[in-house]
């Protein structure tokens, strides 16, 4: 697997699991696991950006 598509896959999974925890800690009013979640869904989404740009170079240096 190219390291572009395992960081969009994690990134993608991360994302996904963020989201779930803050809407867990939204709807057990825990603002700690809400926060958490929150942070790891933007984590998830950088690390997803991250893939798509060495995708992009990987493209680049294909083209060379």
């Amino acid at each position: 697997m190219k390291p572009s598509t395992k960081d969009n896959a994690i990134g993608k999974f991360h994302e996904v699991k963020g989201k779930v925890r803050a809407k867990a800690g939204q709807l057990t009013n825990n603002p700690g696991l809400q926060i958490k979640g929150t942070m790891e869904e933007a984590a998830g989404k950088v690390q997803g950006i991250i893939g798509q740009a060495e995708k992009a170079l990987e493209k680049r240096r294909a083209r060379q």
